[in-house]
């Protein structure tokens, strides 16, 4: 995977008009070779964009960028930290090892994630501009039993922070995904670090897909979508602010009131409600119908018999009936 150096930044910042510039203008705009232009493009290439190259007309992205602005989201998050890491490795790792010099409702963000990581260390493919990646850092001074659904109360700030924004239809997939139209639209993960008695830290980790470029679309091994099918992304700066001022407001009355404040709206935006379901365990399965969560944040389970079952987070899974 490519690093984004100041020139290939400044290259991509020519081109994010996604109109066509010839390699030459590009050339005396960088004050580099036309063979140096078409290196560095093939670099950005590599970091998940997809830039078209024409002879006579020269190179422009597939579609518009519009690029993070550090200094719009410092502003419009203060007091809290807002930073940009234009290419990292993963956001959550990189708070994870930030954790002295963090507060509550601090954000990393970042263009392109080269070892982005979803449940269960499955890898996360996000190409350069095509999603929201973010992580916050929280502390529970209660310890690590507070959390308990938290992932599901992140789940739903998101789907509202989109709601706001004018993106409806958004539903969530018990414990941790955003679904649209019965298909991954993005993933949580929160990891978390304390001890017995302690406080309980916590990085709060989300990869939203906004529009994903042709090439990157092939190498999701499941069902996905975008928001771009909802209408035009028109301001990503925008989109970032909204998640992560209506995650931190979320995120306080979580600590005052637990999940059970957000159970109704849980069972509103509940992709499977009422719906046939199976629920994986290790290589047992239950079939059922899903009702929603219970006060803790547990899946409950109609069977056959009549019998509600309550299933909590860990290794299991929920699957609709016919999905693998």
């Amino acid at each position: 995977m490519s690093e984004l150096t100041p020139l290939r930044e400044a290259l991509l910042r020519l081109l994010a008009d996604g109109q066509f510039h010839s390699g030459e203008q590009l050339g005396e705009r960088l004050s580099v070779s036309r063979a140096a232009v078409g290196k560095h493009v093939q670099a950005l290439k590599a970091l998940g964009l997809e830039v078209y190259s024409v002879s006579g007309k020269g190179y422009r992205l597939a579609v518009p960028l519009q690029l993070l602005d550090q200094t719009r989201l410092s502003e419009a998050l203060a007091p809290k930290r807002a930073e940009l890491v234009p290419v990292i490795g993963s956001t959550n790792q990189h708070w994870l090892d930030s954790l002295s010099r963090l507060e509550k409702g601090d954000i990393c963000v970042s263009e392109c994630q080269t070892a982005g990581r979803g449940r269960r260390g499955r890898q996360w493919i996000s190409p350069f501009g095509g999603q929201l990646i973010m992580s916050m850092y929280w502390r529970l001074e209660q310890g690590m039993a507070a959390a308990m659904g938290l992932s599901l109360v992140v789940g739903i700030a998101v789907v509202e922070a989109l709601e706001a924004q004018g993106f409806a239809g958004v539903k969530l997939k018990w414990p941790n995904d955003l679904y649209l139209n019965g298909r991954k639209l993005a993933g949580i993960l929160v990891e978390m670090s304390g001890t017995a008695g302690g406080p309980c830290q916590l990085v709060i980790g989300m990869g939203l897909n906004l529009l994903l470029p042709q090439t990157e679309q092939e190498r999701i091994d499941q069902p996905w979508a975008e928001l771009a099918e909802l209408g035009n992304i028109e301001d990503r700066n925008g989109l970032v602010i909204a998640v992560a001022s209506h995650l931190q407001r979320s995120l306080v009355l979580f600590e005052r009131q637990g999940i059970a404040a957000f159970r109704e709206q849980w069972n509103r935006l509940d992709y499977f409600n009422g719906k046939t379901v199976r629920v994986l365990m290790g290589e047992q399965e239950i079939h059922g119908i899903a009702r929603g969560i219970d006060a803790q944040g547990a899946l409950l389970l109609e069977l056959e018999s009549g019998e509600t079952k309550h299933f909590l987070g860990g290794e299991i899974s929920l699957r609709g009936e016919g999905q693998l």
